[in-house]
């Protein structure tokens, strides 16, 4: 259980970073970015960025997750690792891990303070540090933190985009473009050709590139030559033909660690002889590991004997898919198993950012119904009511229910009375506010203490989000 003390101090210091520009929560038409400040924060820090070697990680699907792969494959290797990745789930420590664990909320008010600490300093002297974002605060945080605990190597995640992002200051021995689509079209551009060029910004000479993205589409091409420029070889996965999303990330991930073991990075465990790291160090227990909240995360939640269906669970499934690339994955992943052929019900909120259109359009031909809400905490949600009427005239058959929570549970019953499996989609904010409540209800035993029509499971309340 976490210090409370702690706990405590957590909020206040979040507290005294919400007076901080957080593009997170805005709309980001208006996004001014650019590396100045957090540059400038570092120096003042330290230059903390330097004290660890790298691989940094950009792409519009699977980041995360090449991220957690690399990180618990280093881990077994013997080497001591950071990851920093984005947005959080439930918990913002899970923003910074350190040795394969979230960072203790004691250890994150001690950075986050003294960064936030040299920012207010910054200030006084109307210097670029005084700038400092949301994202940049917590950027330098995590690189604060990975020096204090002596991380040797770091697994750094993009925010958004690469060449402004607030993580394009390290060094990278080997840098990933994981895929590329319309994304964030408002900053980075609204062709998958300008994206490319805000992604690849990441390289850096001396490093590698890593990616899935062809040679033979333009995109590709156009990588290539990007890379060319900066003297960066260029790898690329062979998938299966129809590969799954687990399997394309692995692929990455794999490849990522045979590059570093070409670069002389060897295992360091003392039960063995050293040896080039590669992707061997992917077993399942160290891809079990590398699972992140809210990836095609599957829970059984049992039907009460009240509801007259005895023994019955429904299928629930939790993915943050927020764009239609994403979900068209996600779909295609799920439709592989006997239990997810059939249309689903549909718990979706989306951000006002996102191609709610594209999304919607992709749902059609998988939903049975859609539960439309809203994640207000986020600052950005696209109205449920606004989805409705867009669901709507998209030929959906659908209905409101702006509380996350609520609409989590009219999203159960749904799918009880039609037999249907229950697909939580659209935003990882909407994840981490019913998260909580379905680890309860699927690790519960007693379900005759819920009511036949879920009503009581509205009471049920997880984790918070911080």
């Amino acid at each position: 259980m976490a210090d409370t003390t702690a706990a405590t101090t957590l909020i206040g210091i979040l507290q005294r970073m919400d007076r901080l520009t957080n593009w997170e929560k805005r709309a980001r038409e208006e996004m001014d970015v650019g590396l100045d400040p957090i540059r400038d924060l570092l120096r003042r820090l330290g230059d903390p960025q330097n004290c660890f070697r790298s691989i940094h990680v950009t792409g519009t699907k699977g980041k995360g997750s090449v991220c957690a792969l690399v990180g618990a494959a280093l881990d077994k290797a013997g080497w001591r690792v950071g990851v920093y990745a984005s947005p959080h789930v439930q918990s913002i420590t899970e923003r910074i891990s350190i040795a394969g664990a979230p960072i203790g909320e004691g250890a994150l008010v001690r950075t986050l303070s003294s960064v936030l600490d040299a920012c207010d300093h910054a200030r006084t002297e109307d210097v670029p540090a005084a700038r400092a974002t949301w994202f940049d605060i917590m950027t330098a945080a995590a690189f604060v933190a990975f020096r204090e605990a002596q991380i040797e190597w770091a697994v750094v995640e993009v925010g958004m985009g690469g060449r402004l992002d607030s993580t394009n200051v390290i060094a990278s021995d080997v840098c990933v473009i994981t895929n590329i689509e319309l994304e964030h079209t408002e900053v980075l551009g609204n062709t998958r050709e300008a994206i490319a060029r805000e992604k690849a910004g990441i390289l850096r000479r001396g490093s590698c590139l890593v990616t899935s993205l062809a040679a033979d589409e333009s995109v590709g091409r156009f990588i290539d030559e990007y890379a060319a420029s900066m003297g960066c070889p260029v790898f690329r996965i062979n998938p299966e033909i129809n590969p799954s999303i687990a399997h394309i990330n692995a692929e990455l991930a794999g490849l990522v660690l045979d590059q570093l073991g070409e670069r002389g990075v060897l295992t360091r465990s003392h039960a063995a002889l050293a040896r080039p790291v590669g992707s061997w160090l992917l077993d399942k227990a160290t891809c079990e590991k590398a699972k992140l909240p809210g990836r095609l995360e599957r829970f059984d939640i049992a039907v009460s004997r009240a509801a007259g269906l005895e023994g019955y669970r429904i299928p629930v499934i939790l993915d943050g898919a927020h764009v239609p690339f994403n979900l068209a994955a996600v779909m295609q992943e799920l439709h592989r198993r006997p239990e997810f052929t059939a249309p689903c019900i549909a718990v979706v909120a989306l951000a006002a950012d996102k191609d709610v259109v594209g999304f919607l359009k992709c749902l059609v031909p998988h939903a049975f119904r859609v539960v439309c809400t809203e994640v207000r905490s986020s600052g950005r949600s696209y109205p449920a009511t606004d989805l409705n009427q867009l669901a709507t005239s998209l030929g959906l058959n659908s209905e409101v229910e702006p509380d996350p929570a609520r609409a989590f549970v009219k999203g159960l019953e749904l799918a009880a009375k039609s037999d249907r499996w229950l697909l939580v989609t659209g935003s990882l904010g909407l994840i981490g506010a019913i998260r909580g409540t379905a680890i309860k209800m699927h690790q519960c035993v007693e379900m005759d203490r819920f009511e036949g029509d879920f009503s009581s499971l509205s009471k049920m309340t997880g984790p918070q989000r911080v």
